[in-house]
Order: C-alpha cells, then sequence, then structure tokens
C-alpha cells in the first residue's frame, strides 16, 4: 500500500518561535523517520505529508494514498487531534488510529470520565472548575489533583497539582486558569502505584500488549506523571514491566475503558490505584507517542519483546481488519 505519514514535527513549531511546553506532545524527526522505515520494512510505500496544512493542500491537489498512518496532534482547540480524522473522512480515505469523536472526546479527561464511569470502569470522583466562580463549589475531599482539562504529554502537571487545602486549591486552580485558559479538571487523589497499559486492536479484538509502572524517585517532581518528569525521567523514574495481580487488574479497566470510548489500534491507558488498593482509570491515549526508546508504548512493547515494525505492524492489522479490501 502507498501510505501517507502525517504527524506535527516539533521542530518545524519550534522553529516558527512556540515554546517547548507549547510543542511538547509533537514528534521528534527520530519518530517519523522509524515510522516510515517500519512502514517499509511490512512491505508498504510510505510517504511524508505532515500535517493539516500539507495535508489539504494535497487533497485540494488531487493527491491520494490507498491508506493515512496518522500521528498529527494538532494545535488548537478541544478537537485538535480529531481535524486530520475528519479531513480524511470527507475525502474517503482510511486512516489508522481512532476517529474524530473519539479523539476529541478523550483529550476532554472530564467528558471520557463521565462516558467511562457510565461503561462501569472505575475512577476517581471529579469536578470541573470553568471559571473562578466554580472553584468554592468543589465539594471534595482533600487531598486534590488538578490539572488542565485538555492537555497532553504531562503539561500543567507539576509540584503544585497535588493540594491538600482551601488555600492550595484556589492558588493551583486560578494558575491553570491563566496559564492555559481552559477548565481545569479536579479529582479525588489517588495515592497508589501508577500504571500504564498499552493495548493494541478495536473493539473485541483490543488486548493489552503489556503494563509498565511509573516508580518515582528522590528527583521526582511532585506527585504525577507531569511534563517536567516526562522530559528528561532518566534521573527522576523507573519505567519497569509489571505483571502482578495490581498490573494485571490494571490491565482489565484499561481495556474497559478503551472499549467504552471507541478507541482503536493501538494506544495507552493510565491507571493509578486508590487508597484501597484498587485500579482507577485515569486517562486515554489514543494518539500515544512511538518513538523508539523515549515512548512509553514503546517501552512496554520492548519489555515484551516486540520490536518497533512489529508494533507498528500491530496497529496495521488491527487496521486492515476494519479495511479487510486493503493490503
Amino acid at each position: 500500500m502507498r501510505i501517507g505519514v502525517t504527524y506535527d514535527l516539533r521542530a518545524d513549531y519550534l522553529a516558527l518561535g512556540y515554546s517547548q511546553e507549547d510543542t511538547a506532545e509533537f514528534d521528534a524527526e527520530e519518530t517519523i523517520a522509524a515510522l516510515c522505515d517500519a512502514l517499509a520494512g511490512l512491505g508498504h510505500e510510505p510517504e511524508r505529508i505532515g500535517g493539516i496544512r500539507p495535508l489539504a493542500q494535497a487533497l485540494v491537489a488531487g493527491t491520494r494514498w490507498d491508506a493515512v498512518f496518522n500521528i498529527c496532534e494538532g494545535l488548537k482547540g478541544v478537537a485538535r487531534e480529531a481535524q486530520v480524522p475528519a479531513l480524511l473522512e470527507a475525502f474517503d480515505i482510511p486512516y489508522v488510529f481512532s476517529d474524530p469523536l473519539t479523539l476529541a472526546l478523550a483529550l476532554d479527561k472530564a467528558k471520557a470520565k463521565r462516558v467511562v464511569r457510565d461503561a462501569g470502569v472505575p475512577t476517581a470522583d471529579f469536578a470541573v472548575i470553568e471559571s473562578e466562580s466554580d472553584i468554592a463549589r468543589v465539594q471534595l475531599p482533600f487531598p486534590l489533583f488538578l490539572k488542565p482539562l485538555a492537555e497532553g504529554s504531562g503539561k500543567g502537571v507539576d509540584s503544585r497539582s497535588k493540594v491538600d487545602t482551601q488555600e492550595e486549591l484556589e492558588n493551583t486552580a486560578r494558575g491553570l486558569l491563566k496559564k492555559f485558559h481552559q477548565p481545569v479538571l479536579v479529582e479525588e487523589f489517588l495515592p497508589g502505584r501508577e500504571f500504564t497499559v498499552g493495548i493494541t486492536g478495536t473493539g473485541a479484538q483490543a488486548v493489552v500488549l503489556g503494563v509498565s509502572e511509573i516508580i518515582p524517585n528522590e528527583n521526582f517532581i511532585g506527585h504525577g506523571y507531569g511534563l517536567e518528569n516526562k522530559e528528561g525521567w532518566e534521573n527522576k523514574l523507573e519505567v519497569v514491566p509489571a505483571r502482578d495481580d495490581a498490573a494485571i487488574a490494571a490491565g482489565d479497566v484499561a481495556l474497559m475503558a478503551w472499549r467504552a470510548l471507541g478507541c482503536r489500534d493501538g494506544g495507552r491507558a493510565d491507571v493509578r490505584l486508590d487508597k484501597n488498593a484498587q485500579p482507577c482509570f485515569i486517562e486515554v491515549n489514543p494518539l500515544a507517542g512511538i518513538r523508539p526508546g523515549y515512548s512509553d508504548l514503546c517501552f512496554i512493547a520492548d519489555f515484551e519483546g516486540v520490536s518497533h515494525q512489529q508494533l507498528i505492524g500491530k496497529f496495521l492489522a488491527s487496521f486492515l481488519l476494519r479495511h479487510p479490501g486493503l493490503k
């Protein structure tokens, strides 16, 4: 197949003046090169496209592909990850990974939690602060954990995210509202072990690829796997394979959430244990990072003896089940 590859290259946005934090979700050149190498190794013809603007220009000019491998995160709006899939659907071009509805839903962490909660998936109690006037109406017991409603890569999660008093709640909420210009998700703090779960497949065919545990050390910042801990993680934490009963239970919760949200082909879900050591859904990432030697999903694949090319092959196999006419 001739497979177009859509992505947002971090270096391009840095060159335009965006900050390191602005571009935290975007991909390195190593990611794109490894993906294209994997697709070629699987017998396909990859073609780099880039982000939504070059994609739109190519489509208007009449360019078409048999399929598109989409890892484009988007730049603006709560539905930014949905923009490329929506455009591809308008031009009837099949693509790997989740559809616009799921991508927009997953990025809004509160809406995603409502959906999975209604599906019977355990998740911490939560509230949403849309403006400063909402802060006083939060009726959850301390400690609490605050983060932006619709960011990825741990943006907005730092040493101030866990709050133990009303004063801390007010200060952190105001700071997040001012910095990110979006609502703030407030959750009951989950004090237990933190897992990230790799998943491949769609619907009933979805399976847990593996589970890893995030183990902080003395250099870990705050109480969450935030941006400061993810970037330069090597001296702040360990990422280790987890296969005990708690990890298996976390995988079950992640898989339930994956199916409830309609995620496709592959990605990650984050799970943390509550005070009773019960796994609770945190969030899902249906466009998970796939940079070898760097991204959590690739670590999980390594732990399970799955090469990067084999991981990409698993995503494509799931995609082809949905599009049996393609080869």
